[in-house]
């Protein structure tokens, strides 16, 4: 059983920035595909974006393409996600997530809940406007 841990959550402006982090406690960390989902109140959980076994390949969604990075350290078992020009509707718990099969980071498949067998218990983003 993975356990996942986030952290960097917190209170921003609008336009700012925040970096957050999933630390994995597993050895097989560097063969999972990874992936960062975010719940906003009152609504359902949505994909953000995923990143590949080995870092080389990474999928977004629309409403975060070109302001949101995925990247991951296969050597410190950790994968962040950097949010740049932050905006109001980006304000949601965010979660990390494992898919043991590594099958993640190659396009649609990414975004599907059953996609991934492992999940964190959320960090909270709130940003003002």
């Amino acid at each position: 059983q993975e356990q996942l841990v986030e952290s960097g959550g917190g209170l921003v402006q609008a336009g700012g920035s925040l970096r957050l982090s999933c630390a994995a406690s597993g050895r097989t960390f560097s063969s999972y595909g990874m992936g960062w989902f975010r719940q906003a109140p009152e609504k359902e959980r949505e994909f953000v974006a995923a990143i590949g076994w080995s870092g080389g390949i990474t999928y977004y969604a629309d409403s975060v393409k070109g302001r949101f990075t995925i990247s991951r350290d296969n050597a410190k078992n950790t994968m962040y996600l950097q949010m740049n020009s932050l905006k109001p509707e980006d304000t949601a718990v965010y979660f990390c997530a494992a898919d043991r099969f590594g099958r993640v980071g190659h396009g649609p498949i990414s975004s599907q809940f059953n996609s991934y067998d492992y999940w964190g218990q959320g960090t909270q983003v709130t940003v003002s406007s």
